[in-house]
């Protein structure tokens, strides 16, 4: 089996480091390098062709937004973003620069490899408790749903639609919108196709960013 190559950039020795180890222990992954700022990991990127970039996101001389930025537009790999709890805008920043998965820096070797695994075959994935800190501020509607910002458009969706689109941006699961809505759980996934499709995003969380804050 193919090995997916991976670029650990964070400009924290340790955190690279304990990546390094969780990563190269595991025979699914092989570890191209490590960078510290995100000038670094293009550099190598463009030497040793990886599949997922793991990406700190505040960095010296190149941040991991500026660095995602690049790398999309290069095609250089996939960028899954490593942040805190406190780095809720930069976040938002950091998906309008094509990141495709965001990871709480407080993840178990298990859930690392997992997210990985995600975006490496074209999955956009997103730690649960950083969507929460995502849509907590939020305003909600009387009946507890969170509202749509003043840039999100309404205007080209069904009903039903807008009910997925409200579900995904409270961070419900397809199971568990399916249960809400009562609709089968391959219902809900070809209604979020579809919805993707219209607004030309590449996974539900891009979604619920441009519903929440309406900027894509």
């Amino acid at each position: 089996m193919e090995k997916i190559k991976v670029i650990i950039a964070d400009d924290s020795d340790f955190v690279r480091d304990g990546m390094k180890i969780i990563l190269d222990v595991d025979e699914e992954f092989e570890v191209l390098g490590v960078a510290s700022n995100g000038k670094e990991a293009i550099e190598l990127a463009k030497k040793t062709k990886p599949d997922v970039f793991l990406m700190d996101i505040q960095m010296p001389e190149m941040d991991g937004i500026e660095a995602t930025k690049v790398i999309v537009e290069e095609n250089l790999g996939r960028v899954l973003i490593l942040t805190t709890f406190d780095d809720d805008d930069l976040v938002r920043q950091a998906l309008k620069s094509g990141a495709k998965g965001y990871l709480i820096k407080n993840h178990t070797p298990e859930h690392l490899k997992q997210m990985i695994k995600s975006v490496y075959y074209g999955s956009g994935v997103m730690d649960e408790n950083l969507l929460e800190s995502l849509t907590s501020n939020e305003p909600v509607t009387n009946n507890d749903s969170v509202s749509a910002a003043a840039g999100f458009d309404a205007s080209c969706y069904t009903d039903r639609e807008l009910e997925i689109i409200r579900a995904i941006s409270e961070g419900l699961s397809n199971k568990e919108i399916a249960e809400k809505l009562f609709i089968s759980e391959g219902t809900v996934k070809n209604y979020i196709t579809t919805i993707l499709s219209k607004e030309n995003l590449s996974h539900r969380t891009a979604l619920a960013v441009y519903y929440l804050t309406g900027r894509k």
